[in-house]
């Protein structure tokens, strides 16, 4: 099995492998990494059959910002397996006396915080893949609109399992900005939910005419 987190190498068998082993990662987070990186793919795949010279400047930004987003989101996922083993490690450690139950404590919670920060990138991602998906939209390949709201379903799953992942490490943590983050991101994770809601109804209305 390939431990390396390193998933543009890795075929996407490999890594449904891992997700399904009794591994520390990857896990949540990873998963919402590629529920990002489907949405990036399919907002692309949209922009390079809309081929309206008319609006070829928009769907070129759209496609290299959406292409930009599907790296990024690997990244994340990535990092994400990284900062989870760093959590696994860390809960590892020896609590038998004062001075190594303070240590553990101080390592876990600094563990917790970077462990948040890959799904705190996703859910910006998500936001940003949804934007993309509106600005496309209007102008996309009539035979494509139901990808464009594929793609911001998509978005959505990747945003509510990144919050899912960010409330796992900061609910109840006892750090600076910690509920501070936490409650940007439920924000975040709502406003992608209820603008790809909008981007699916105006997607239905299009297709059933």
């Amino acid at each position: 099995m390939d431990t390396n987190p390193d998933l543009p190498r890795q075929t996407m068998g490999d890594f449904l492998g891992e997700l399904a082993a009794r591994l520390s990662a990857p896990g949540a987070g990873a998963a919402a990494a590629i529920e990002a990186a489907l949405a990036a793919s399919l907002v692309a795949m949209v922009g390079r059959f809309t081929t309206d010279e008319e609006h070829a400047e928009l769907v070129g930004g759209v496609i290299t910002a959406a292409d930009d987003h599907r790296a990024a989101a690997l990244v994340a996922a990535a990092d994400d397996e990284t900062a989870f083993s760093a959590v696994a490690e860390a809960m590892k450690l020896s609590r038998d006396t004062d001075d190594e139950r303070a240590s553990r404590r101080q390592a876990l919670t600094d563990a917790q915080l970077a462990a948040a920060r890959p799904p705190q990138a996703i859910l910006g991602i998500a936001t940003e893949l949804v934007t993309l998906a509106e600005r496309i939209l209007p102008v996309a390949n009539r035979n494509l609109v139901s990808d464009v709201a594929a793609a911001t379903a998509a978005a959505r799953a990747a945003a509510t399992t990144a919050l899912l992942a960010v409330e796992t490490n900061l609910v109840g943590l006892d750090a600076e900005g910690a509920a501070e983050d936490l409650a940007a991101a439920a924000g975040t994770a709502d406003e992608v939910a209820r603008r790809a809601d909008a981007v699916e109804a105006a997607v239905r209305k299009a297709i059933r005419g």
